[in-house]
């Protein structure tokens, strides 16, 4: 028999592995936090874990309108009992919120370094690469709080406690912006922000009816050269960061492992402050019915 998750643990299936259903691994969480999480049960997530994988941005788009549309359809049946999460990795490419200015691109856009889709989620520009990762929580606010404010800051919380747990540092919000940021700093064990001078993670959602979709990309490794090419957000006084720049020589492990770090400790964040069980599924149950409806500008790659 398997062992039963005590009130502590979760047990979680991982997608990647052949033997998926019969792989599991502990995560814990811990109790609902008022400050972040308006109720005290813990509901299930399904995860579509792919957060080593590079995956083409039209194609995770698709799979996120595909399962909005379904749970939609569900909710009308009163058959919607769980919330969902996508977690992966993306080829290079620049999004564009709905309202976007093409005044932040610093580039041709006929001529530009990476492939431009112009999407139905909040912001402004932004990018997304390799050694960033990215969540896009498939969540019925309804089973939480009916306050986009809330999740937003719900969303920016799971951030702001993996870095902190994991790696001392102290993150914060900035007041008027949408992020996670730090300041200067110059040791591990007090990284404390003094000016929100660098964005770590980015976040951009959309909400129809209740369901979320897109989310957060918090750079990790990720080379930040193709920002310098964009005004990030539309916010031009501040920079753009990542947890191995800020780290530095401090850290003594490879990239593969900073990311699998970070990972491990997102998706415990994650089920802390919305109070998830996270059960990882097989992407073959993906529903891919829906297609992909984001607006490509322009397919020229490097």
């Amino acid at each position: 028999m398997p062992p039963h998750p005590s009130d502590t643990e979760m047990l979680i299936l991982h997608p990647l592995d052949p033997h998926a259903l019969g792989c599991r691994r502990l995560c814990t969480y811990l109790p609902a936090d008022p400050v972040t999480s308006p109720f005290a049960h813990v509901t299930r997530c399904d995860c579509f874990d792919m957060y080593k994988d590079l995956v083409p941005y039209a194609e995770a788009l698709s799979w996120q309108k595909s399962l909005v549309k379904d749970r939609k359809a569900l909710i009308e049946r009163n058959e919607d009992t769980s919330d969902m999460l996508i977690a992966l990795q993306h080829h290079p490419v620049y999004t564009l919120g709905t309202g976007s200015s093409e005044e932040y691109l610093n580039f041709n856009i006929n001529k530009a370094p990476h492939d431009i889709y112009r999407t139905d989620r909040g912001g402004e520009v932004t990018y997304h690469g390799p050694g960033q990762l990215v969540m896009y929580p498939i969540i019925n606010l309804r089973y939480h709080k009916m306050d986009l404010h809330w999740y937003l800051r719900a969303l920016e919380e799971v951030i702001i406690r993996a870095l902190y747990s994991t790696f001392s540092i102290k993150a914060s919000r900035v007041e008027g912006l949408t992020g996670v940021w730090v300041g200067r700093a110059n040791n591990l064990i007090d990284l404390v922000p003094l000016s929100g001078d660098q964005k770590l993670a980015a976040i951009g959602i959309k909400v129809s009816q209740w369901i979320t979709h897109h989310g957060l990309a918090l750079n990790v490794t990720t080379d930040l050269a193709p920002f310098q090419r964009i005004v990030p957000c539309g916010i031009r006084d501040r920079r753009v960061g990542s947890i191995k720049g800020l780290l530095g020589e401090l850290l003594s492990i490879d990239d593969r492992q900073l990311i699998d770090i970070t990972h491990k400790s997102l998706l415990k964040e994650f089920c802390e402050v919305f109070q998830f069980e996270l059960c990882c599924v097989p992407m073959t149950m993906l529903n891919l019915s829906e297609g992909n409806q984001s607006i490509i500008v322009n397919e020229e790659l490097n």
